[in-house]
């Protein structure tokens, strides 16, 4: 097994966190401890090792254990229980070895404690209670700090603790996927009551995003000040939308959020589905990295992205479920283009179908780390 596949929570807490403290202030990135890891090395354009591997929703579905620990536990309480947390989010840490742990937490959880009377349905996702509409229902979305998700702050403080030189992705959706679910009622296939909320009251739109850009940002600042060594911010439906939209009714608004970590010293990682023409607005929005699904190779992307970012991606989930040859074709492929980009962070193109054999995620964990080591200097 790779180094630290199989750490026990013991052996990890028995490490020192000296390093893993509250984000610099003075926007200097962190050194030492989890800043100066692969993943994080990748995340700033820097030479490490190997090229660092995590996957998007790691710790799910494809895992017993998780299923086991989940059983009978509604979504949105495990992810209030910062003990559950905890060991959710460790679980494919010690399996695979993967070289960034991801705090397990639902992109809504910041919306709940927004007073957004939501729930995580089973089989389909989250289902609003009452969509938002108009003027009063954007003022029903309230401010939150620390105390309004204190499960939060003290699962990352754990987990901080048990990592050691691991580093921890913190994480929140974006204000147009948010928008989105909250606009519609749920997940929707066509968001269509989004665009023509969007198109239709664009004061009322705006005014809608900027209050989630708040929450949002609030959100990711309580994981950073906990300790967080990275964040990331997902925009899933993000790729419902043209160009010319995603500047004019979503850019400022993820750019806000973005802008409002440049002075936290972690890296800050931007993904969506279906972006291949939103590439280049991506990059613009702030972050340090852009994540890439599966139908953009890695090397076309860094051409729209730019040369100032970093790459995180791109294999697509289902590849997974082929035969060993095919994935091990597939991620020789992918260090290959993603060789074009100042760093990359080798990933999925979306999350983990829960369908996944695990032991195809350790062996691609392996894999990577075997095929792109670099001698020590």
């Amino acid at each position: 097994m790779a180094a630290g596949v199989a750490r026990a929570r013991g052996t990890i807490a028995a490490m020192t966190t000296e390093a893993t403290g509250t984000a610099a202030r003075d926007g200097e990135p962190r050194r030492g401890g989890p800043a100066d890891s692969p993943f994080v090395r990748a995340c700033r354009r820097e030479p490490g090792p190997h090229t660092p591997v995590w996957f998007m929703r790691q710790a799910g579905r494809s895992l017993p254990e998780y299923r086991e620990i989940r059983a009978n536990v509604p979504m949105l309480e495990s992810c209030r229980r910062p003990e559950l947390v905890t060991e959710i989010t460790l679980q494919p840490v010690r399996r695979h070895g993967v070289d960034a742990a991801i705090l397990f937490s639902d992109i809504v959880v910041p919306v709940a404690a927004a007073g957004i009377d939501l729930d995580i349905v089973p089989g389909t996702g989250p289902v609003v209670a009452e969509p938002v509409r108009t003027a009063a229902d954007v003022e029903r979305i309230n401010p939150i700090g620390r105390d309004d998700v204190s499960y939060v702050d003290e699962a990352v403080r754990l987990l901080v603790a048990e990592l050691g030189d691991t580093p921890l992705i913190g994480f929140a959706g974006a204000p147009f996927t948010l928008a989105s679910y909250l606009v519609e009622g749920g997940p929707s296939r066509t968001h269509a009551k989004t665009k023509a909320l969007m198109y239709g009251d664009p004061e009322l739109w705006h005014a809608l995003c900027a209050r989630l850009a708040e929450v949002t940002l609030a959100f990711l600042r309580v994981q950073v000040d906990a300790g967080v060594s990275a964040v990331q911010l997902f925009d899933s439906w993000a790729g419902a939308l043209s160009e010319a939209d995603y500047r004019r009714y979503v850019l400022p608004h993820s750019a806000h959020v973005l802008a409002g970590l440049a002075g936290a010293g972690v890296p800050r990682i931007h993904f969506g589905v279906g972006t291949a023409e939103l590439l280049g607005a991506m990059g613009e929005a702030g972050a340090d990295v852009v994540g890439v699904d599966w139908r953009t190779p890695l090397d076309v992307a860094t051409r729209r992205i730019g040369p100032d970012k970093a790459v995180q991606g791109n294999l697509d989930p289902a590849v997974l479920l082929a035969p060993w040859p095919v994935v091990e074709a597939a991620v020789r492929r992918i260090l290959g283009e993603g060789r074009a980009a100042p760093g990359h962070v080798f990933n999925l193109g979306h999350g983990v179908l829960p369908e996944t054999d695990p032991e195809v995620l350790t062996r691609v964990v392996a894999l990577v780390h075997e095929l792109s080591a670099r001698p020590a200097a």
